[in-house]
């Protein structure tokens, strides 16, 4: 048994798997009675409801079927003359729903009633992906509803490509927490997501002559069955206006008045735990008015005005990171993000404030993580809320804090920290912004006392930065603030400590610490690889490795057993003709399933270094140009997949996309090489594409200068789908290349401990003795226009001794590598080998063994497991407190 098993104690493995005992056409099913434990005065008071509420929803065939239909009569008023496939969808989403509700409702009451310690998980991003198909999945009804559905006319997995993809995310940051709802759900802990309900997401990526276009991402066009509208939560969100000083018993009390006020209103999706009863939520926060129409306005013949307040509010949760490039587009997101923590703090406070208790204990009762800065204006809006609201002294109100708060980093690069202008701050949040200063004038006494006469401290420490605009340091806020701090991968981890904020590890040093970062198998292989993860089953005889990923290193002896290699290699090339469908539909490219599937999908940054990566593929196609047609054997035939966005005003990111598209004009339409290399850019990239892209890889590509990458995470579900790794030294590459093998995986490039020291040498050099005569060639090919004639600006970024992401020194070793994956690939057995290594030996990935490091680390919880339905209605009373 594992070490995360034993956590959740001695009977819980058997609870884990509860569900799937009381899934399917059971005709006990409609005898199974819901857990009760409410006290026996309430159910005295409501023995009615009480009676009508005590089953669950039935799940066999025939009450699955009247739920469906029972839907699309009364909640989307279609007749059986006038019902389509997205009318199924939109039927059956509803009907998984209802049992996400029941589970909600009596987690949510069991984990009141246990008055247990919860945690509470801040995103600007959550990037959940499809639901029905997870839902389907988690609840262990897939085969129930596949023939329920079937029954009706319809396939399941029909109904799951009419779902959109919702859009509160952009990359790496919302999918983390995604994946962290589904395992905290999974392994029975109190938790809730707080993010963003955003009626659009960046923007939807079109690619048109070649380049970016960006396009609204409306993803509630057609509605979302998922979400439960709680006009019963919602809080009043201020901004603007003054403070005014009081006195009150010889003390002086602020208060702020508020210039403007808004709503913030909760939108629910519950998010089931994999075959556990428990099913957590997470909250969304959408804006509205106040006061929802100005009538006088109206009558006076001012229809706009009568509308304006309206407007101004909703649209603070219009967009995903708006522009913010102007003052207007800073302040909309400072708004986002005041938004999000004061609403969520309010919901927390209500929830903490049932019981009468001392405020000393929140921290006992109360976790709240910060993913990334973005949230981190809740610690003051905590610090406001117990100083102002509660009349708590300065010194109690900060011990309360430091104990509540976690701060999660997912950046090395300095440049990406964020910070607020302090004029604007204050405008936007007066009061908080007397409290930043009267934290950082206590803070840096301490500082002082610990470092006295240390200029450069005080300097680095503050969470002022000086300057011609005075700037608010998030990141400083968010580490002085918390009491635990962490790193998302092993070297990202040291960095902190030694480069980005050595100053704090030296005045704080047992604060930081690392947790690694995992995917949920349950989406990125049970659910997005199904003949892999039937494989798996049939191999070990259970299922049970989705909740313990570490039994499928006991499948090891299968590396040699080649008819096993066979296999999983049948179901590689199935997941690539299902791509290649995607991409005949999406980019109306052929491409061969024989060929060596390279890909790499992410967002398009110059440290993800795509660049290098479309360079070599030129460098390629001119080898294959330059070599007679019986030496080309030496190369495996190539297809190379890009997907990712590049953020609207990010030049040289558009610039790379269209530099990629305008080489796969060319080679694909070579007709001489065309069959050795192709090249595919997959447009709008998001999480649904990528659950077909990734089980399809032979090669994916995580290519970032080291240093850079904090860790990624789609090389983990790459490796976890049995792809192998092209890499660098970099984020969590080091810590998979530890678990399967140097001899499984590609790493090359410059270490993190050499690079500073290379870039000063890039910056001293000629550029023709900086870069290789391979690279020269490249770069001279691009300038000759045989790609058109608008590329200069790319190669300037490394051609000028600006090479800050070292593509030129890296050039050599990457092709290096490249042709040690081209002999490789020769070898069908040695390669399945390899590739089949890599998925059993994941397990250290998942976002479970990521979860309980939290738990035990920072959060101090434990599972709290809802207990089990049962055949005996007065087995209902034996739990009851």
């Amino acid at each position: 048994m594992s070490g995360l098993q034993k956590q959740i104690s001695g009977s819980d493995s058997k609870t884990l798997m509860s569900r799937k005992s009381f899934c399917g056409s059971n005709s006990n099913m409609n005898q199974l009675f819901r857990p009760e434990f409410g006290s026996t005065q309430s159910l005295a008071n409501h023995e009615r409801l009480w009676h009508l509420m005590q089953n669950y929803l039935p799940s066999d065939k025939k009450s699955i079927q009247e739920q469906i239909v029972n839907h699309v009569e009364f909640s989307l008023a279609r007749t059986r003359f006038d019902f389509h496939q997205v009318h199924c969808y939109q039927a059956v989403s509803h009907s998984i729903r209802d049992r996400l509700i029941e589970s909600f409702n009596d987690t949510q009451l069991y984990f009141h009633e246990q008055d247990c310690k919860r945690v509470y998980y801040l995103s600007i991003e959550f990037l959940i992906g499809r639901c029905l198909q997870n839902a389907v999945g988690n609840l262990g009804l897939q085969d129930s509803y596949t023939e329920a559905v079937q029954e009706l006319g319809y396939k399941l997995e029909d109904l799951y490509d009419e779902e959109v993809d919702p859009a509160l995310g952009n990359g790496g940051l919302g999918r983390l927490a995604a994946c962290f709802l589904d395992s905290l759900a999974t392994l029975n802990y109190p938790a809730f997501g707080y993010g963003i309900r955003y009626s659009y997401g960046i923007f939807k990526q079109l690619i048109q002559n070649g380049q970016q276009v960006e396009a609204p991402d409306y993803w509630l066009e057609k509605g979302n069955p998922w979400e439960i509208e709680r006009l019963d939560v919602q809080y009043p969100v201020k901004f603007y206006g003054r403070v005014v000083k009081r006195h009150e018993n010889g003390q002086e009390k602020s208060l702020w008045e508020a210039g403007e006020t808004i709503v913030a209103r909760a939108y629910d999706t519950p998010i089931p735990g994999y075959m556990t009863f428990n099913t957590i939520a997470l909250r969304l926060w959408r804006s509205v008015p106040a006061n929802e129409f100005d009538f006088t306005s109206f009558n006076e013949g001012d229809y706009f005005k009568s509308l304006e307040a309206r407007e101004k509010a909703e649209y603070i949760t219009s967009v995903l990171y708006p522009n913010d490039n102007s003052y207007a587009g800073k302040e909309l997101r400072l708004k986002q993000e005041y938004l999000l923590v004061s609403a969520t703090l309010q919901d927390i406070m209500r929830r903490f404030k049932k019981v009468r208790r001392d405020w000393s204990i929140l921290p006992e009762k109360v976790a709240i993580q910060l993913n990334d800065t973005h949230p981190s204006l809740a610690i003051l809006e905590l610090l406001r809320i117990l100083i102002d609201q509660e009349s708590m002294t300065h010194a109690n109100a900060w011990e309360i804090i430091s104990k509540t708060f976690g701060y999660t980093n997912h950046t090395v690069l300095p440049e990406a920290l964020e910070k607020w202008g302090v004029d604007l701050l204050g405008s936007l949040l007066p009061r908080h912004l007397e409290i930043i200063y009267y934290v950082n004038m206590i803070f840096l006494n301490k500082v002082s006392a610990k470092f006295p006469g240390d200029a450069h401290k005080l300097s680095a420490l503050s969470l002022i930065e000086e300057g011609p605009v005075k700037k608010i340091r998030m990141a400083n806020l968010s580490i002085i603030g918390s009491h635990m701090v962490n790193g998302v991968a092993r070297i990202h981890s040291e960095l902190l400590k030694t480069d980005l904020f050595k100053d704090h590890f030296e005045m704080r040093p047992k604060k930081f610490i690392n947790i690694t970062n995992g995917v949920a198998p349950r989406r990125w292989l049970r659910s997005c690889n199904q003949q892999l993860a039937k494989l798996y089953d049939e191999w070990l005889g259970t299922d049970e490795w989705v909740l313990n990923m570490d039994m499928l290193k006991t499948l090891e002896d299968k590396c040699e057993d080649q008819l096993a290699l066979i296999q999983f290699m049948k179901v590689k090339r199935n997941n690539k003709q299902r791509l290649i469908k995607w991409v005949r539909q999406y980019c109306n490219v052929e491409v061969n399933a024989d060929t060596l599937f390279d890909i790499q999908v992410k967002r398009i940054h110059e440290y993800k270094r795509q660049f290098m990566n479309i360079l070599y593929v030129i460098y390629r196609y001119l080898l294959l140009k330059d070599t007679p047609t019986e030496g080309r054997k030496k190369f495996a035939p190539r297809t190379v997949f890009f997907g990712g966005k590049a953020a609207p005003g990010y030049l040289n990111a558009k610039r790379i996309i269209k530099l990629i598209n305008a080489v796969a004009e060319v080679v694909n339409h070579d007709l001489d090489t065309n069959h050795f290399l192709k090249v595919v850019f997959l447009p709008n990239y998001n999480v649904s594409s990528a659950e077909i892209i990734i089980p399809a890889s032979d090669i994916s590509q995580h290519i970032s200068t080291a240093g850079t990458e904090a860790s990624g995470t789609s090389n983990m579900k790459f490796v976890m789908n049995g792809g192998i790794i092209l890499g660098t030294w970099d984020g969590a590459n080091i810590e998979i290349a530890e678990e399967v093998g140097l001899d499984n995986i590609f790493i090359f490039g410059a270490r993190v401990e050499e690079v500073g020291k290379l870039i000063d040498n890039m910056k001293n050099s000629d550029p023709f003795q900086y870069i290789q005569k391979p690279l020269w060639n490249v770069i001279q090919s691009i300038r000759s226009g045989i790609f058109g004639h608008d590329h200069h600006g790319l190669l300037d970024s490394i051609t000028n001794r600006n090479d800050f992401y070292l593509v030129g020194h890296d050039f050599y070793h990457y092709a290096q590598a490249q042709i040690k994956i081209d002999q490789l690939y020769q070898d069908k057995i040695q390669w399945a080998k390899k590739a089949f290594y890599n998925s059993i030996r994941s397990g250290k990935f998942s976002s479970d063994r990521t979860i309980h490091e939290y738990a035990e680390k920072i959060w101090n919880i434990k599972p709290i497991v809802v207990p089990q339905p049962t055949a005996n209605k007065q087995d209902r009373f034996k739990i009851q407190k």
